[in-house]
């Protein structure tokens, strides 16, 4: 299952597969209209640690690993 959420000009792509009964692991990926030439993440998938997690937790948990991964890119928000 594949949810987009965009933040900040970026989206960020959840990636979630059923590791048994209602338990998940979860991934995220960045695309956005830049590429910093020393941020090898932006368009890979990115395992998020921790898991597995219910299916509510795991889109919550990647989303908020994708804002921060893009706050640290971007700098904070304004």
């Amino acid at each position: 299952m594949e949810r987009i959420t965009e933040y900040r000009s970026f989206e960020i792509h959840v990636d979630i597969q059923r590791v048994h009964g209602d338990m998940y692991n979860v991934w995220f990926q960045l695309e956005g209209p830049i590429s910093p030439p020393n941020v090898m993440a932006i368009g890979q998938r990115v395992k998020v640690f921790g898991g597995p997690f219910t299916e509510r937790w795991s889109y919550l948990v990647a989303e908020l690993a994708g804002r921060a991964a893009v706050d640290i890119i971007l700098g904070p928000p304004a």
